[in-house]
């Protein structure tokens, strides 16, 4: 049978009607929804980023009001399956064009003791224990359906905690048994609940492109100080007191002094990447582990501060360590900042022109 659309606005008002309803006992929502009021099943591939964006965004409320949370937590829920879907693609593997980013198994989906792995049944899927169930209302618990892999999930953290708080943490534990999981996913939240939007992945370069700094390829490079090394990230050479700015909107993670950065700072962004700034000459003070930043703002300036006690400063000339890890669930991993440095830079430049020639 095919899905037939539903007019946007006529939806919106019906999701309302439905949501107070539910909310007063008298239906439930999973039954009268639509399943073509969003973009979900196998079939369901955003041609591009204007597409996908309010498809995601419809998904999230959709599930929201079939869970009773609030659509950050479901997007963040969903963002960091993504992300560890990026880190294990052979072991978590997800359709070309998936909408979203959970990622079950069959075993997971159908229960370990099911005879049918491929179960879309929601009542035998329960009897043996499955985290399968039907989010689109059509009778069926498809694995391939972005609706009822986010319901499932969203459901089950919310039966095992609660809509916010210490209670939504702890269905987030009770799902992943991972404290990093648990993190990642309130960060994420925080970050889509400050800026109330999905399309977080504006960058800029750590320095401000008037200034005067130089920089290159220095990934694998032998460090001597304190043992044996490698240098995990690009060192960016400018005069004391150059203002070092967030390159993307993330969160902070870490602040303070550490004795091979020195005075340092890590953000962590919503791709689940941890941004290093090393060897600074101070913070801005306004800003606290927990803060919430965005591209281009101030978080500190270009100093010489490390391989020491706290305070330890004029070892080398001054410049700003940047460094990238990826998050891959159990541990992170440093990668070459390099290219995405040349990559905001450049875009930086060409952005400024184009300002000035209008």
């Amino acid at each position: 049978m095919q899905r037939q659309n539903v007019h946007p606005t006529y939806g919106r008002r019906m999701l309302s009607k439905l949501a107070a309803a539910a909310a007063a006992g008298m239906l439930s929502i999973c039954v009268f929804i639509p399943a073509g009021t969003v973009l979900a099943g196998p079939d369901a591939k955003a041609k591009s980023s204007a597409d996908r964006e309010p498809a995601l965004r419809q998904l999230y409320e959709r599930v929201g009001l079939m869970t009773n949370l609030p659509w950050y937590s479901i997007a963040a829920i969903d963002q960091y399956e993504r992300t560890m879907s990026k880190a294990h693609p052979k072991s978590r593997p997800l359709p070309e064009g998936a909408l979203s980013g959970i990622f079950i198994t069959p075993e997971q989906w159908a229960g370990h003791l099911n005879p049918d792995p491929n179960d879309t049944n929601p009542l035998s899927i329960r009897i043996f224990g499955g985290v399968g169930k039907d989010g689109s209302g059509d009778g069926i618990a498809d694995r391939n359906d972005a609706c009822d892999l986010l319901f499932a999930v969203a459901s089950r953290i919310r039966e095992q905690g609660g809509i916010s708080g210490d209670d939504f943490a702890i269905g987030l534990w009770e799902y992943y048994h991972n404290t990093r999981a648990v993190q990642r996913i309130l960060q994420f939240a925080k970050l889509y609940e400050t800026f109330g939007k999905l399309d977080l992945s504006q960058h800029v370069f750590p320095l401000p492109i008037g200034s005067v700094y130089s920089y290159r390829s220095t990934w694998g490079n032998s460090r001597g100080w304190g043992g044996a090394r490698i240098h995990e990230g690009t060192d960016i050479f400018a005069s004391h007191g150059v203002p070092v700015r967030s390159t993307g909107y993330g969160i902070i993670e870490v602040k303070g002094w550490n004795p091979y950065g020195g005075w340092r700072i890590g953000i962590r962004d919503l791709d689940n990447l941890y941004h290093y700034y090393a060897h600074l000459s101070g913070f801005n003070k306004k800003l606290k582990i927990g803060d919430v930043v965005k591209p281009g703002q101030v978080i500190g300036w270009v100093g010489s501060s490390g391989y020491g006690r706290p305070g330890t400063s004029g070892k080398f000339p001054p410049h700003l360590h940047y460094g990238v890890y990826r998050d891959r669930g159990l541990v992170e991993w440093a990668f070459d900042p390099f290219p995405l440095l040349r990559s905001w830079e450049r875009s930086e430049m060409k952005a400024l022109k184009a300002h000035r020639r209008s």
